[in-house]
């Protein structure tokens, strides 16, 4: 049988083959899921993270850690929701409206995943109506806002706006990233964080959860 520690190994070292393999073999052995996520494959992600911040690590290797993680979780993410497992917490992600770049995005989405986040990707081109929606239906507590075009930033501002608006300001958090953003930009729209990658967003994603449950 497998051992868990294989687990981890395939998610550092990107394989999502080997990943999907160990963790169908696992569960078959009757391994408990919560157990594989928060001892392996978060450990294994915040790993990840660290060798990124250090500059072991570049984007090819984060998104192919990613998709090792991704393939675990598609068969572990059913039990879970059966066993009623609790989220860190629930993120709704998107590209705001007019951008349709969605590699960065795409990217802190899975990382937030291999965090311990529900992520509720939303894609690109997002209007302001489906942020709202996410946290009125959805029940999402973080709301993470991409872009990549100077020409979109006020998007951002636009969304923040509308959750004012919607009397949801206080219920959610909201972080902002993409390449032209800086944190003086976030804090003159009023978010809540500024992540200039996607290691940064979840230990801010953290943080702020941290700071809900206090």
């Amino acid at each position: 049988m497998a051992e868990l520690s294989q687990l981890y190994d395939a998610i550092i070292t990107g394989d999502a083959k080997a990943s999907v393999a160990v963790t169908k073999e696992v569960l078959d052995g009757g391994a408990d899921p919560l157990e594989l996520v928060t001892k392996h494959m978060i450990p294994a992600m915040d790993e990840v993270g660290r060798r990124f911040e250090c500059e072991e690590y570049f984007v090819p290797e984060l998104l192919l850690s990613a998709r090792a993680m991704k393939g675990a979780m598609a068969l572990i993410r059913p039990l879970l929701v059966a066993q009623g497992a609790e989220p860190l917490g629930r993120v709704a992600i998107g590209t705001v409206k007019g951008d349709l770049h969605d590699i960065g995005k795409n990217l802190v989405a899975s990382m937030l995943e291999g965090g311990g986040f529900e992520v509720i990707d939303l894609g690109a081109d997002v209007g302001t109506d489906k942020f709202v929606d996410a946290v009125t239906a959805r029940n999402a507590n973080i709301i993470c806002l991409s872009a990549l075009l100077t020409v979109t930033m006020p998007a951002m501002k636009t969304t923040i706006e509308a959750l004012k608006a919607a009397g949801l300001r206080e219920k959610v958090k909201v972080l902002v990233g993409g390449a032209p953003l800086t944190q003086r930009y976030a804090d003159e729209i009023g978010a809540d964080g500024y992540g200039e990658n996607a290691s940064v967003a979840v230990s801010l994603a953290r943080r702020l959860t941290a700071a809900r449950a206090t």
